[in-house]
């Protein structure tokens, strides 16, 4: 049996290991992937600190990671089409494809899925097997840094695409590198204004490198005071709650124009509670966004970095992967956008 690197959660404590286990060799219906450069996810941060979120979920032992690019290494006895060498990423979540949603072309809605790097073995590791339905060949002239971070990119073009954007003000609250991404797209697909908020100075920064239209500390400013500077006189047409803070939520509520659209990644605490006047008095839509509709907005996210979107100011650190503690120091830190770990031999 062939053996691997491989990064771990070996036991349910704090940190990970970069243990050689076996590589994994693919079924039938399967490709097997030589990882080339993955990057790490909030939700990895999560694992590796412990948390109570972490406590829930995760059985360890696990290889984590769930965001990569590679080339196929080899493929199932059933599998036609794709081709030792051939670069590609994958999708993140594997569907049951007999659920209602599944089987109407709405795999992104599957009532019973499953993540890679958190139920099942992860890409961070030098090998990866997954089934040949979650494959997604890639265009070998954007660069694999980028294609590393497809699937939160398509996090964030799921969220903002949900809404027609083109002509109008867009709110972003949190300036994570996922809500950077959502701005980049929306200046990319035609949005007037957009502003995006959070509390930290580094984020921020990387966030003006997308050409918003403004930044807002949100523990120093306020929202409606940007509006008014950028004469919004009656608010936001389209939201994006990309925090998980409820003081950020709240104040997206009170922001929006009558009949506002406000798209939902970040998630909030149980015990968020929002004034439900603005939502009903003001005719507001909430829409909750959970990973990318397959594949609809893979082609999307290759579509507009193929016609000129721009994401690369978001990926700020570069390691190899037997340095992975140095990328997890630079994702806590606070002061990073995204980190690559590259498996190249």
């Amino acid at each position: 049996m062939k053996k691997m690197q491989a990064i771990i959660k070996k036991e349910p404590t704090p940190g990970l290991r970069l243990e050689e286990v076996e590589a994994p060799e693919p079924g039938i219906n399967d490709v097997l992937i030589k990882i080339k450069k993955t990057s790490i996810c909030g939700t990895d941060v999560h694992i590796y600190n412990w948390d109570d979120w972490a406590k829930r979920t995760i059985k360890t032992p696990i290889i984590i990671g769930h965001e990569f690019v590679g080339t196929i290494e080899d493929v199932g006895s059933n599998v036609n089409g794709f081709n030792k060498g051939d670069l590609v990423s994958g999708e993140g979540h594997l569907v049951c494809g007999r659920c209602r949603n599944c089987l109407a072309g709405r795999r992104h809605l599957c009532m019973r899925p499953h993540a890679i790097g958190l139920d099942r073995e992860g890409c961070f590791a030098e090998y990866l097997s997954i089934p040949v339905t979650n494959v997604w060949y890639c265009d070998k002239n954007i660069p694999e840094e980028i294609i590393s971070c497809f699937d939160p990119l398509g996090n964030a073009a799921h969220t903002v695409l949900s809404f027609d954007i083109l002509g109008e003000d867009v709110l972003i609250t949190g300036a994570g590198p996922i809500g950077i991404m959502a701005a980049a797209i929306c200046k990319h697909a035609g949005a007037r204004h957009v502003v995006i908020t959070d509390v930290n100075p580094y984020r921020l920064e990387l966030a003006e490198k997308t050409g918003v239209t403004a930044t807002v500390n949100a523990s120093k400013e306020k929202i409606e005071n940007v509006a008014g500077k950028l004469g919004m006189k009656e608010g936001f047409d389209v939201g994006l709650e990309m925090s998980g803070n409820a003081d950020a939520f709240r104040e997206m509520l009170a922001a929006m124009c009558h009949g506002g659209k406000i798209a939902i990644l970040g998630i909030q605490e149980r015990s968020s509670e929002i004034n439900w006047n603005d939502v009903v008095f003001n005719g507001l839509t909430i829409k909750g966004i959970y990973g990318r509709e397959m594949y609809e907005t893979w082609y999307k996210i290759t579509s507009m970095i193929q016609t000129g979107l721009d994401i690369s100011s978001v990926i700020t650190h570069h390691f190899s992967f037997d340095r992975f503690e140095e990328g997890f120091e630079a994702m806590r830190s606070g002061k990073s956008g995204k980190v690559i770990l590259d498996w190249s031999n």
